[in-house]
């Protein structure tokens, strides 16, 4: 397949403000289309064990989806993915108030995050490399959130079937900066996610309240139904959790050094083949099942999304980490740079 990267229209704002879609190819098997709304994947298509390609993640066929209602299908989080408790925090003794939107906190950057914004776009091709550079200005005070921000993202699919996701931002004030894909993955393509077979490689998660925040324990997953250790299907302790609707949606501690890219999730498809593989520079990845899809969303041609349709590995800084000292900082500084790197690299078996 020869590497390509195609821009088409994709719709327009109400303002008439364009979004466009990138549809990259390399040269392996991988096809990936994000558009500028959200820098949002949209579609990746991935090869079964027949070779057969099929579109593994959730969303819509148009903008007027993305537009809507939705649970942040595919989008770039920011500035800060996951929740800060009651969305107050207190940088360098100031305290800033921010927007709350998942009561009584602030979830993933406020009321119009990164997923909201029309991010401007680079498409490039190098020998056996597909991507398309996305940027964004956050100014001083957005959200309630301190600091012009610069933000780029760079999607790239390599010739050995990786996705590849590059962050970088840099801030003329200090400001708590977490950023993250939202894509919801199906490796079969259709119906619930509960037979996916899953390993993290991660020993401890964090602990929350009721509230979903962190009390800043971290606590060995052994003997509990957060052990993933081993690869385990989704579905099989899933009712063993509290909650309403019952799933998963916790935070993992990533093995390894924090800033090195290492793996930190492994899932397998036992109907279709595919296994995908994450590795990250973050220290932390938040599982999320799809608790909250009840099928009043409809996706891709017309398909109703129901529970447990998706699942999400959100490779990030810790829940509420501007609040916790004890976890690793989220504190950009001017004259540094924020950086990060996730890479879904699929095969087939």
């Amino acid at each position: 397949m020869p590497v390509s990267v195609e821009r088409t229209p994709f719709g327009n704002l109400d303002d008439g403000t364009p979004v466009d879609a990138f549809t990259l190819r390399s040269a392996g098997d991988l096809v990936a289309k994000v558009i500028s709304y959200g820098a949002t994947l949209a579609k990746l298509w991935v090869p079964d064990r027949n070779n057969s390609l099929g579109d593994i993640v959730l969303g819509f066929d148009d903008l007027k989806g993305y537009l809507g209602p939705h649970p942040h299908f595919g989008g770039i989080i920011g500035r800060f993915a996951n929740r800060i408790a009651k969305g107050k925090f207190t940088l360098d003794g100031r305290e800033y108030q921010l927007a709350i939107n998942d009561p009584p906190n602030s979830l993933h950057g406020g009321i119009k995050g990164f997923d909201r914004a029309v991010w401007a776009a680079t498409p490039s091709t190098i020998p056996s490399i597909a991507a398309v550079r996305f940027t964004c200005a956050s100014p001083d005070g957005e959200e309630g959130f301190p600091g012009n921000l610069g933000v780029a993202v760079t999607y790239s699919l390599t010739d050995e079937n990786e996705l590849k996701i590059e962050y970088s931002a840099q801030t003329d004030k200090p400001t708590p900066i977490n950023l993250t894909n939202h894509s919801y993955f199906n490796l079969r393509g259709n119906g619930d996610i509960l037979g996916h077979v899953l390993q993290l490689d991660a020993d401890s998660f964090t602990p929350v309240d009721a509230a979903l925040i962190p009390t800043g324990e971290i606590r060995s997953v052994a003997g509990s139904p957060l052990d993933f250790r081993e690869a385990t299907p989704i579905g099989l302790r899933i009712n063993e959790l509290r909650g309403n609707p019952a799933g998963y949606d916790h935070n993992f501690v990533v093995k390894g050094l924090s800033g090195t890219l290492r793996r930190a999730a492994l899932v397998y498809d036992p109907e279709s083949g595919r296994e995908m593989e994450v590795w990250t520079t973050e220290p932390g990845i938040q599982l999320y099942t799809g608790n909250y899809l009840d099928g009043a969303l409809k996706g891709k041609h017309g398909v109703v999304y129901a529970k447990h349709s998706g699942f999400c590995l959100e490779t990030q800084h810790f829940p509420d980490s501007v609040n916790r000292p004890e976890f690793p900082s989220v504190i950009l500084r001017p004259g540094e740079t924020y950086s990060q790197t996730t890479v879904y690299r699929f095969s087939a078996r």
